[in-house]
C-alpha cells in the first residue's frame, strides 16, 4: 500500500468538486506538476490545465484530510466540503448572510466535531492506494 497526497481546492473544486470524506473510496483525476520546492505534486482537476490534461488517476481510500490554513499551517478536518458549500463561504467572505466570513461549522475537527474557523479552500487529501 502506498499513501499519496493530492492537493484539492481552489477555483476548480469550488466550481464542481464533490465533498470528500475520511474513509471514502475515491478516484481523483489529477494533474502532475513540479511545485516551487522542486517536488512532484498531484493536484485534483476536473477540467485539466490550459495545456495539461488531467491524465493521472489516484484511486484508493481517504486516510487523512487537512486544510491548509492562511498561515501555511495544516490542520486535520473531517471532510472537504463540496464546491457549493465552498462557494457559500466565498459569499460570506464578501459580506453575505452573516458577514463574518469564517464559514462556521463548515470545517470540523475529526475527533471532537468542533468547528474550525478558516477562510481557506485549499486541502491536502491523503489517499491510500492498494497495489
Amino acid at each position: 500500500m502506498v499513501d499519496v497526497v493530492v492537493e484539492v481546492g481552489g477555483w476548480e473544486h469550488e466550481c464542481c468538486g464533490e465533498a470528500i470524506e475520511r474513509d471514502q473510496v475515491v478516484d481523483l483525476r489529477c494533474i502532475r506538476h513540479e511545485g516551487p520546492d522542486g517536488r512532484t505534486r498531484l493536484v485534483e482537476s476536473h477540467h485539466g490545465g490550459l495545456d495539461v490534461p488531467a491524465d493521472e488517476h489516484v484511486r484508493g481510500r481517504v486516510t487523512e484530510i487537512q486544510v491548509v490554513l492562511e498561515t501555511g499551517e495544516v490542520r486535520s478536518v473531517l471532510r472537504v466540503p463540496g464546491g457549493g458549500e465552498l462557494r457559500d463561504v466565498d459569499e460570506l467572505r464578501d459580506g453575505g448572510e452573516d458577514g463574518d466570513g469564517d464559514g462556521d461549522g463548515l470545517l470540523q475537527d475529526p475527533w471532537t466535531g468542533d468547528a474550525i474557523a478558516s477562510r481557506s479552500v485549499e486541502f491536502l487529501v491523503t489517499v491510500r492506494r492498494s497495489r
